[in-house]
């Protein structure tokens, strides 16, 4: 691109050229400014990091320990043409009887790596006469833009790898700014492969794309299009800010209505007049007949003035929303548009002087549409008080009544949901709300109308199925039914131990070798897999008394130490050891992970001793009789489990229904059968509902209702410099509400925590987790099911992408929210350590667990 000026870096890792050397050089470039005067003019809050439960990039005002991660370096290298560029810019553009003054064009381009392509447009950007900015990576792409405000960006999509182009699109779509910008996506030329669908890029937020092309002059002639095109539209549209803003502000009171008469718009000063909100009146046909002249003969004067496009004016009475009528001088307008027909009218009103009084505040509610002219009907207002009917009622009059009564009803319930009340709290907030809050808390209400508050939508690629059959067999049922084909889990009948399979042991009489595996069990680095070899893989009873006496479950329980030894035995002996990871290992793993969260101080803070037993029984039987298949597969195979539970949260309602089965079933491992009545059901509920959370289809509503319950109202505390506010930290640690969310939490980091392992036990617990998938494949193949996750292939699936897949859309949020809670540096650094573990060995295109021995 011309001359290359001398790069500069600065400590933000953003790259500008050098002032003098591209003054001495004769490329066309021009100087950026000095970071610390951008800083000063236009300062960038906080860090862009990628939000993987959102598959986008957002601000954070903190650096989070991902970043440490993410170690992309960004650039951003300013070009700005010269007077001797090929074209100059547009200067003025004609919209309707407004003439607009549009500055220089500002193109942003996204690409991690110079390459042709990337060339190709800068240098069409110079020959267009276009300011141009360049980008590496989505942080200083985001920064970029919410400083310069582009009206053109493109984006890399072709290289996967390097970030995910849909979402830094999604990201830029979130922003204020973005409304009227145009975003194209760079994507891959396949002369062999079948045209694939544009829709995920609409989706996305792209406006359209540019399949690969770097000749100068093809991504010249793009940017050409684009100005004359989509730019120039975007450009009238913002354009139309002002006027809304003018019919807003009007005095008069103004509607516009669509070619059927259907009211698409109505300004405050209508709203004012006729007493309505403007929520009651979009989207219907709202009509008074005058009372001071014959119907019929009237309205056909005014429709058949308009409806030839013809300006109405005249004077009429209209009625306001409590029933008084008001004189007014009416002005209305068709408006001419595509094809030449008559598209929308617009009536202006005001009010008459009454009795020489001062003219008030103007509106009106616009005639009639003819055919209700001759019906002589008039439309609904939703109001008891006045005597209207639908006109578009088919049925009598009494139908009509009779619904309006039942609709009255409904609204005068006491009976209300907390979102209905929130609902009603916000409905009566926008009456007294200017514009744009109304306009803000209409899509807040359409939001919490949703059925799916805290479920994302998941941004997958079609070019990464690792990530996305992974997403989609932990986050859905995948119901896809085959006739015939129904999985039976084992015949066998739960487990019941007999006494001579198991000697009777205690604390005190555990084997030495043992006894040395738990040696370190207060610690993270614990290590199971040892304790899983010296148990011959029946960890789960020597752990689990361990723990309980160290927590003093018997003492809570009031039940005695053979007891739970016990029921130790038997919720391990109904767990699958043929199951590669889901065993009674797994188990012991979630509960010693279970017993290090609980000893946290901050958490100690919050829960009482039912919450810790609750949490340390629902550990040991989460996963009790798991069958080493999804719940995807069960239900796909038509199980009796899924009949059974209706395909919802199938295996986690089995888990928590058949521990409580084989606890009560027999004295000698009951350890609740001398709790008091109401403590059991308490606990009880506890417990199920803690196996419950651990179900990966409410993973992401779990998370954010901790991050927004917890984490931000401590942060915010904290901000305000109340952190010896210990009565305030308690309230929002301590409601009962709150510690529902703290155990779902502890359980769920609990339940996935092996990517926050030392190295060599991650990458156990990762060929095991595979090896199991690898058998549900295998199995749905033999069988002929759906496949539900195709890439779990053992022939060429790569385990090194899996994990980073999972670690992306799972674990990272998870895990910075409940660090931000509990404070747990050395699980972090373990995540941060085992992601560049599965980095490295994917960036060497290798598949297995580890690399080949040298």
């Amino acid at each position: 691109m011309g001359c290359a000026p001398s790069i500069h870096i600065s400590d933000s890792r953003v790259v500008y050229h050098s002032s003098k050397e591209s003054e001495e050089c004769n490329s066309p470039h021009q100087t950026n400014t000095t970071m610390s005067q951008q800083q000063q003019g236009n300062p960038v809050p906080g860090l862009f990091i990628k939000s993987s439960n959102t598959s986008t990039y957002k601000v954070r005002t903190n650096s989070s320990k991902k970043d440490k991660r993410e170690n992309s370096q960004s650039m951003e290298a300013e070009t700005q043409t010269s007077r001797s560029s090929v074209k100059a810019p547009v200067t003025d553009v004609q919209f309707g009887p407004m003439r607009l003054h549009q500055n220089q064009l500002q193109v942003l381009l996204v690409f991690a790596k110079e390459d042709n392509q990337s060339n190709g447009f800068c240098w069409a950007c110079e020959k267009a006469g276009f300011r141009c900015n360049i980008a590496r990576t989505p942080e200083s792409a985001l920064e970029c833009f919410l400083d310069k405000h582009h009206d053109i960006i493109i984006i890399d999509h072709r290289h996967s790898r390097y970030f995910d182009a849909e979402a830094l699109c999604r990201s830029i779509r979130t922003t204020k700014p973005s409304e009227n910008t145009v975003i194209i996506g760079v994507v891959r030329r396949h002369a062999d492969r079948e045209e694939s669908s544009i829709l995920p890029l609409i989706s996305a937020g792209f406006t359209r794309r540019y399949v690969e092309n770097s000749n100068i002059m093809a991504c010249y002639n793009e940017l050409i299009q684009l100005e004359f095109g989509e730019v120039q539209a975007q450009f009238k549209l913002r354009a139309c800010n002002s006027l809304f803003t003018a019919l807003e502000k009007s005095q008069e009171a103004i509607e516009i209505t669509s070619e059927d008469h259907v009211i698409q718009y109505v300004n405050p000063a209508f709203e004012t007049m006729m007493g309505y909100q403007i929520g009651e009146l979009i989207g219907k046909e709202l009509t008074e007949v005058p009372i001071n002249e014959k119907k019929a003969d009237f309205l056909d004067t005014i429709n058949s003035c308009i409806k030839i496009g013809k300006e109405w004016q005249g004077m009429y009475y209209a009625k306001k929303k409590n029933g008084d009528s008001i004189q007014q001088n009416v002005k209305i307008l068709p408006v001419i548009g595509q094809g030449g027909k008559i598209r929308h009218y617009v009536s202006i009103s005001r009010l008459c002087n009454d009795n020489n009084k001062a003219e008030k505040t103007c509106e009106r509610v616009q005639a009639e549409s003819q055919t209700d002219i001759q019906t002589g009907r008039h439309k609904d207002r939703r109001k008891g008080s006045l005597d209207v009917r639908s006109t578009t009622s088919r049925g009598s009059d009494g139908s009509s009544q009779r619904r309006h009564s039942s609709m009255a009803r409904i609204h005068s319930m006491t009976i209300e949901a907390p979102i209905t009340k929130v609902i009603n709290i916000i409905n009566a907030a926008q009456e007294s709300s200017p514009m744009p809050v109304a306009e803000a808390l209409d899509r807040v209400l359409e939001i919490l109308r949703t059925t799916e508050l805290y479920s994302p939508q998941l941004g997958t690629k079609d070019e990464d199925p690792h990530t996305s059959d992974l997403v989609g067999g932990l986050m859905t049922d995948g119901l896809r039914r085959l006739s015939g084909n129904e999985y039976i889990l084992s015949a066998k009948q739960t487990h019941q131990v007999a006494g001579s399979l198991i000697s009777p042991i205690s604390l005190n009489d555990i084997p030495p070798q043992i006894t040395q595996a738990m040696e370190n069990e207060e610690h993270w680095d614990f290590d199971i897999f040892e304790l899983e070899a010296a148990t011959h893989k029946r960890p789960l009873v020597y752990l689990g008394l361990k723990i309980f006496a160290r927590f003093g479950i018997c003492e809570f329980l009031n039940c005695s130490e053979s007891t739970l030894r016990s029921w130790l035995q038997v919720i391990e002996a109904n767990y699958h050891s043929s199951n590669s990871y889901h065993n009674s290992t797994h188990s012991a793993d979630v509960l010693h992970a279970t017993a290090y969260f609980l000893s946290k101080e901050r958490v100690k803070q919050t829960l009482d001793p039912i919450d810790e037993v609750a949490a340390l029984i629902a550990a040991t039987v989460h996963d009790v009789d798991h069958p080493g298949r999804t719940n995807s597969f069960l239900c796909n195979a038509g199980s009796e489990l899924a009949i059974l539970y209706n395909d919802t949260a199938v295996l986690e309602s089995h888990h928590a229904a058949l521990a409580f089965q084989l606890t009560t079933r027999d004295d000698k491992c009951n350890i609740f059968k001398n709790m008091e009545r109401n403590e059991y059901r308490t606990l009880r509920q506890a417990i199920i509902d803690m196996v419950l959370a651990t179900e990966m289809t409410k993973h992401f509503e779990h998370v954010n209702k901790f991050v927004n319950s917890i984490n931000k109202p401590l942060a915010a505390l904290e901000e305000n410099g109340n952190n010896g506010d210990g009565e305030s930290i308690k309230t929002v640690l301590t409601s009962p509400e709150n510690r529902i969310l703290i155990k779902r939490m502890l359980i769920k980091c609990a339940d996935i925590s092996n990517p926050c392992r030392p190295i060599e036990q991650c990458i156990e617990w990762a060929g095991r987790i595979s090896e199991e998938y690898f058998a549900q494949t295998d199995e749905e193949k033999r069988q002929g099911l759906p496949v539900v996750m195709p890439v779990f292939d053992r022939n060429t699936c790569s385990i090194p992408k899996s994990q980073i897949s999972f670690i992306d859309y799972f674990i990272t949020d998870m895990f910075d929210a409940w660090d931000a809670f509990a404070d747990l540096p050395n699980l972090m650094q373990h995540l941060d350590n085992n992601f560049k573990y599965w980095k490295g060995l994917d960036e060497r295109k290798l598949r297995s667990l580890r690399p080949p021995p040298e």
